[in-house]
């Protein structure tokens, strides 16, 4: 008599998920990026640089060939192991930011930021971003249901609070610092099941807030500090238009000028000598003079459209700790995108924060795409099953 074969049990084939879309919009504002940075500074570069126009394009290239590579080889290493790593990032963190105020301390436009490494400036801010990103996913898995303690509440926010200080004293880079706690703070909303601490504390902040404002508004400005002026000159730039307030209007003077489809590629005036650094922070500007009001809301419908991939991988993360990593990148990049748009338009004042991946600054670029090599790792866990 013949034997039956026994039936196979039915096995789902499953496949990897990758997420093109994200690496399509991050290529395209890398490559925007380059053509508006070589646009913006080209006129400035070539007075400062001998007649070297594509100077900070050569210089901005290299950090970003040098980013993508570094994105490939994060996105090939599953993103558990750089979990081992947490606390040893957060300490270094603290020794870079330290290194600022030695001899290895470089000082450009003014204020020291950045430190030399094997003869390439570093900025130990953006090292400090994706170290505290690493440090806080484990720290919220360890703590478990616990978060919605209110003692670990405190815990958790109390841990980024060294980093931002050293940041904001040691680099007086507090644009950074308020990065750094803003990236603790949607961690923590995203892993925490109770939203009142948040909705209290955000109102008791922008009271403090909106209280300071006034406080600064009736006093004179001549005795004010460096950051009360640039709140003065936010509320009223054309009365500080010969000091605080001159890059802002210069500014608000690209955008207003750009009208609805711009002047057309490499046509802005304002970067002709007027807006001072326009290629690193107020870059945005130069965007709506020469692409328009169509050309910023393009932009801004990119990035919201990366942030939305950015949450369709959270949410289909394997693991808390991949989404967590997701939503601290997530953070960071809504953020900086944010602050940066609204101070360009006048809308708070100016506390100095770059594009990311437009403006110019190769430690910015660097870490960003390492940050995107995160999310990619984390997509690559995520499994498709089909029937």
């Amino acid at each position: 008599m013949e034997k039956r074969r026994p039936l196979k049990s039915a096995k789902k084939n499953e496949e990897h998920f990758f997420d093109y879309t994200l690496l399509f919009i991050i290529l395209f504002l890398l490559g925007f990026g380059l053509v508006m940075l070589y646009s913006t500074s080209s006129y400035e570069a070539a007075l400062d640089f001998k007649g070297d126009g594509a100077y900070y394009l050569k210089k901005q290239g290299f950090a970003t060939a040098l980013g993508l590579v570094v994105m490939v080889v994060v996105t090939r290493i599953p993103y558990h192991f750089w979990e081992r790593f947490a606390e040893l990032g957060y300490l270094v963190s603290v020794i870079m930011i330290l290194l600022v105020k030695t001899p290895l301390g470089i000082t450009a436009g003014g204020a020291t930021r950045w430190i030399n490494v094997f003869g390439l400036s570093l900025q130990p801010a953006e090292v400090a971003k994706l170290c505290m990103i690493l440090f806080l996913a484990k720290m919220i898995c360890k703590l478990g249901k616990s978060v919605s303690n209110f003692k670990a509440f405190l815990l958790i926010l109390a841990v980024p609070v060294p980093i931002c200080l050293l940041v904001w004293l040691v680099t007086n880079n507090m644009s950074s610092a308020i990065i750094i706690m803003g990236i603790a703070i949607c961690m923590l909303f995203v892993a925490s099941p109770e939203y009142k601490k948040f909705i209290f504390g955000g109102l008791s902040l922008a009271t403090v807030g909106a209280a300071a404002v006034y406080f600064i508004s009736h006093q004179a400005g001549d005795s004010m500090s460096f950051r009360g002026k640039r709140i003065l000159a936010w509320l009223d730039p054309e009365a500080y238009a010969s000091g605080t307030g001159f890059q802002t209007l210069q500014a608000l003077y690209a955008i207003g000028s750009g009208g609805i489809f711009g002047k057309g590629l490499g046509e802005s005036m304002q970067k002709l000598g007027f807006l001072p650094e326009a290629q690193n922070d107020m870059i945005f500007s130069i965007i709506c003079e020469e692409l328009g009001l169509f050309g910023a809301i393009a932009i801004i419908l990119l990035f919201v459209l990366l942030i939305w991939r950015c949450v369709v991988i959270a949410n289909n993360s394997p693991d808390l700790f991949g989404a967590l990593l997701v939503v601290g990148v997530l953070g960071h990049l809504g953020i900086q995108v944010i602050l940066n748009i609204a101070v360009v338009t006048n809308s708070m004042p100016n506390t100095g924060i770059t594009l990311p991946f437009i403006s110019y600054g190769g430690s910015s670029i660097l870490f960003l795409l390492t940050e995107v090599g995160l999310v990619l790792s984390v997509s690559r866990g995520i499994r498709l099953k089909e029937m």
